[in-house]
């Protein structure tokens, strides 16, 4: 059986790192979409929609596709109960790293899934209806399901060959920084690693060095969690590691 094609909708290094471990073929087709969301939208339905936005933006792009499956990520931070997002330069990053310093925030990240294959993709705009509703699916399109201590995911209808059209689910994860004085703050930002990342750090990079104890998954603090998307990718009929089911 021929292997759809991934399609990432990102353009995040690490993203692209992470997903070339499953050995699957992929392409990128980063998204360019409108991050903004009504004010009080929960992290967890937020990173949900951004990814669900993403993939359908790149998805309806993509309708040239044979076979294809088109993933979208977000991941945000937070920290008592507020979105710790980018920083705009580096004093931002410079007062959110002594913000969390010495204390456990979340990461929440997010992870949608569409399929596109002959004209079946779902309609995302419908999906994403649904999700700011907050209403779980039901009938045909299935129950949330418990990914574990750390997240859901939901599954939309299937197509005609049995396969899920959309899966879209979130993890959180819990992650504890030592205390850290402001000289080394400022050290770490003018390495200018934390200027392009939610919450002002990489946990991949220098960032790590901060990094007391993370309760969840370190791959989903990373940027991609990639236990979720094995399990998202075998509903739809993929084996990870270069097969696919017969």
């Amino acid at each position: 059986m021929k292997q759809p094609v991934l399609i990432l909708a990102s353009g995040s290094p690490r993203r692209q790192e992470l997903i070339r471990t499953l050995g699957l073929p992929y392409r990128v087709d980063a998204a360019d979409v409108d991050e903004s969301m009504p004010e009080g939208t929960p992290p967890d339905k937020l990173v949900e929609r951004l990814s669900l936005r993403k993939a359908g933006t790149v998805g309806a792009r993509s309708r040239e596709e044979r076979e294809a499956i088109v993933i979208g990520s977000d991941t945000v931070v937070v920290l008592d109960g507020i979105i710790l997002g980018k920083p705009k330069d580096e004093q931002d990053a410079f007062d959110t790293l002594r913000r969390i310093a010495g204390r456990t925030h979340q990461v929440y990240t997010g992870l949608a899934l569409l399929s596109v294959a002959a004209g079946e993709m779902a309609t995302w705009s419908t999906m994403d209806g649904e999700l700011a509703a907050g209403g779980t699916d039901s009938g045909d399109k299935g129950s949330v399901i418990r990914f574990g201590d750390t997240g859901v995911y939901r599954i939309w209808s299937r197509t005609q060959s049995g396969n899920p059209q959309a899966m879209v689910g979130h993890t959180v994860s819990h992650v504890t920084f030592r205390p850290m004085s402001d000289d080394e703050i400022w050290a770490y930002v003018r390495t200018g690693e934390p200027l392009d990342k939610a919450g002002s750090y990489g946990v991949q990079g220098l960032g790590a060095v901060f990094i007391e104890k993370i309760e969840g998954d370190f791959y989903s603090v990373m940027g991609l969690p990639l236990s979720l998307l094995y399990q998202m990718l075998v509903r739809f009929g993929l084996r990870p590691f270069g097969q696919s089911e017969d």
